[in-house]
């Protein structure tokens, strides 16, 4: 089982970075959860990764150098700032996906169909539990991680 769960995150894994734009997991991560959250501010970002605010902040920093994030002052809160993605970062997102779902229709297309209704089964079943229980998981859940 272990093998197969590391099986397929190093597809997702080089599945997403073939894309033009290298991006790191955490990277990728980041901008799934603005594009579900548009208008976070920066601790929630934080909160959502699990991770610091100076990471948060320098990963953000990173994120806007590459033109894939802006922030914008809160239009009541002056001293809250928001995270939107641009419309590059919406682009590497379709990208990332598109490269993933391809992915992993070439190796799905390699099973017989009995071994692919099963696999569906299995993972909705995994999806089930873990959505029941959230053992092991922080933050808000992200559908495209």
């Amino acid at each position: 089982m272990s093998d197969a769960v590391d099986g397929l995150a190093h597809l997702w894994s080089v599945a997403g970075q073939r894309a033009n734009l290298r991006l790191s997991p955490h990277q990728l991560r980041a901008l799934r959860i603005l594009e579900s959250g548009p208008g976070l501010n920066l601790t929630a970002l934080a909160e959502g990764m699990d991770i610091g605010l100076p990471t948060a902040s320098r990963l953000c920093d990173r994120l806007e150098a590459a033109g894939l994030l802006e922030r914008e002052l809160h239009p009541h809160r002056r001293r809250e700032v928001q995270l939107h993605l641009t419309g590059r970062g919406r682009q590497v997102l379709v990208e990332v996906a598109s490269r993933r779902t391809h992915a992993l229709a070439v190796v799905l297309a390699t099973m017989d169909p009995a071994e692919r209704e099963a696999l569906s089964r299995s993972l909705r079943a995994f999806l089930t539990a873990q959505e029941g229980g959230h053992h092991g998981t922080t933050g808000p859940r992200d559908p495209h991680h």
